[in-house]
């Protein structure tokens, strides 16, 4: 497992960073204070506070792929 921190500034890019991560095979989670959910879903998301950095946890062997693919949102 691999955790990095994300900020998803606007709604767009929510949508965008959920249909980058729907495509990788592993499992993701968000994690904000005492909350979990799915990165790959967008209503998880949105219950989660945006205006605060979230922490993405990414499992699976080969983390480098999906790294590169979530620049734009990591921080």
């Amino acid at each position: 497992m691999k955790t990095v921190v994300i900020k998803l500034k606007e709604i767009k890019d929510v949508y965008d960073f959920v249909a980058v991560v729907t495509a990788y095979p592993g499992e993701l989670d968000i994690v904000s204070g005492r909350y979990r959910v799915n990165a790959k879903s967008v209503m998880g998301i949105f219950a989660l506070d945006l205006t605060k950095p979230l922490n993405l946890e990414i499992f699976g062997d080969d983390t480098v792929e999906i790294e590169e693919k979530l620049k734009p949102y990591i921080i």
